[in-house]
């Protein structure tokens, strides 16, 4: 999987941590404080947007919500910010897997459609943000997944071709972003997406339970 990679960009939610359920708690309070249905394919279509763009997706849904793109993303973000930067947890292996990646003299960066803030707040808790050398937002990039542009923001900014990035995902939308880049990409199990492990499977180059897996020669060649 390493062989001719020289930098290694993640996603984060879903990717490196446990953290999907969150969006899901937060989505489920705020239907019901506002009086909203959930409609059909709901959490499939916020797949892959970048933060403000799933804004724009619940204004779009739910044109009765009173806010404005901002004060959406800000009430959502201060829903998400103690969550975030206290309790969510990397994935198992992850810690391991990033120090042993930066002591070989991999580059390393991340690739997110969630907020700046949010991102950093999460990595520094988890004592991973040192060893990061670059990291980029779907909305910093101007495009959320499956366009390819954050993921060609972070291997411009780290130096590296992308035919020499690997990139690690959770879901379809984010897989293919980075095979869109030109990138090799690693699915990564989670339960959020479990149900789509077959589209996973078949869009990405490797398939991983946990970071453990590369560790111990596990990994899934697809």
């Amino acid at each position: 999987m390493l062989k001719d990679i020289d930098a290694i960009i993640f996603d984060i939610d879903g990717t490196l941590i446990d953290s999907m359920w969150v969006w899901v708690h937060i989505d489920d309070v705020f239907l019901e404080k506002y009086h909203l249905t959930e409609p059909e394919d709901f959490h499939e279509g916020m797949e892959g947007k970048s933060y403000s763009e799933t804004a724009q997706y619940f204004l779009d849904i739910f044109p009765e919500l009173p806010h404005t793109r901002e004060e959406l993303e800000e009430e959502w973000h201060q829903m998400a910010f103690e969550i975030y930067t206290k309790e969510i947890k990397l994935k198992k292996g992850a810690y391991e897997f990033i120090k042993e990646m930066h002591k070989a003299g991999k580059r390393l960066g991340i690739a997110t459609s969630n907020s700046r803030e949010l991102a950093e707040g999460t990595l520094a808790n988890n004592k991973v943000l040192e060893y990061l050398d670059t990291l980029w937002t779907s909305d910093e990039a101007m495009a959320g997944k499956p366009a390819p542009d954050v993921y060609l923001k972070a291997a411009e900014s780290l130096g590296v071709e992308p035919a020499r990035c690997l990139v690690f995902e959770d879901v379809p939308n984010g897989i293919r972003a980075g095979k869109n880049a030109g990138m090799k990409v690693c699915a990564v199990d989670d339960p959020f997406s479990r149900p789509q492990e077959a589209l996973k499977r078949e869009l990405a180059d490797y398939y991983i339970q946990d970071y453990d897996d590369i560790k111990n020669n596990t990994y899934e060649v697809l």
